[in-house]
């Protein structure tokens, strides 16, 4: 069979059809290989991102995880914060009632002391008024009925003489200015002398004053302060007090 012009035609354009179909197929093929690729590379993304939103989900767990421990911490440390707070409230409390029972007991205390005080006091003045008029005349040469209480208006106030007494020595007037003290030390013989400087001017001009503490106990250190200011200490026993060291005796 030969071809002619018209067959020869018609084979070509179904040839070029062929492969005008061939090529559009092709074209979309690559199309569509091309839109698999994007997919499976956004695919890829997706799945990265999901990784790391996946690990920033574990890591916020962990924080979260982290954050409750600590508030777990927090709130054990506040308890026993508040459990110190509450013992150290009741230990306040308690030591408060101690104290206010030993501030009462002081009072207790200091009101009996006052009160032995008081009785010391006055024994000890009876045995200076029993004791020291003789004393006074033996050993100044001082003359004098009795030893009383006296009160002096001074210009800073009253000021009391356990023991004052109106006498003579060597004919000429002397008044007697005692102070009694359990025990006498430099710090009494010094209280005594400002006194004494608030009274003595307060005597009539031309009178002696005989200064003279009496106690129980005297200290050396008494003894010095007193024998600079012609102060006479006296004890109740009525010997001298000897201070060794010095070679002397003093009474």
């Amino acid at each position: 069979m030969s071809l002619t012009p018209e067959l020869y035609e018609l084979i070509v354009k179904v040839v070029e059809d062929k492969v005008r179909d061939i090529r559009v197929a092709r074209e979309e093929y690559e199309k569509l290989v091309a839109a698999v690729r994007e997919l499976a590379e956004a695919q890829g993304r997706t799945e990265e991102r999901l990784n790391e939103l996946a690990i920033a989900q574990k890591r916020t767990e962990e924080r979260l995880n982290a954050l409750a421990e600590a508030q777990r911490m927090t709130e054990e440390r506040l308890n026993a914060l508040a459990e110190a707070q509450r013992r150290t409230e009741e230990s306040l409390k308690e030591l408060a009632e101690a104290q206010g029972r030993t501030e009462k007991a002081i009072a207790e205390l200091s009101r009996a002391v006052g009160a032995l005080s008081d009785i010391i006091g006055f024994g000890l003045e009876d045995i200076a008024r029993a004791l020291l008029p003789s004393w006074l005349s033996e050993r100044l040469g001082v003359k004098v009925r009795a030893l009383d209480r006296a009160f002096f208006r001074t210009p800073e106030g009253l000021i009391e003489i356990n023991l004052y007494g109106e006498g003579e020595r060597d004919g000429a007037r002397a008044v007697v200015l005692g102070e009694v003290a359990s025990k006498i030390r430099a710090a009494d013989v010094r209280r005594f002398l400002r006194k004494l400087s608030l009274v003595e001017p307060m005597l009539p001009e031309g009178v002696e004053a005989v200064r003279v503490m009496f106690g129980f106990y005297i200290h050396p250190s008494a003894m010095e302060e007193a024998e600079a200011e012609h102060v006479h200490l006296v004890a109740s026993y009525m010997g001298p007090t000897r201070v060794f060291g010095t070679g002397e005796e003093k009474g």
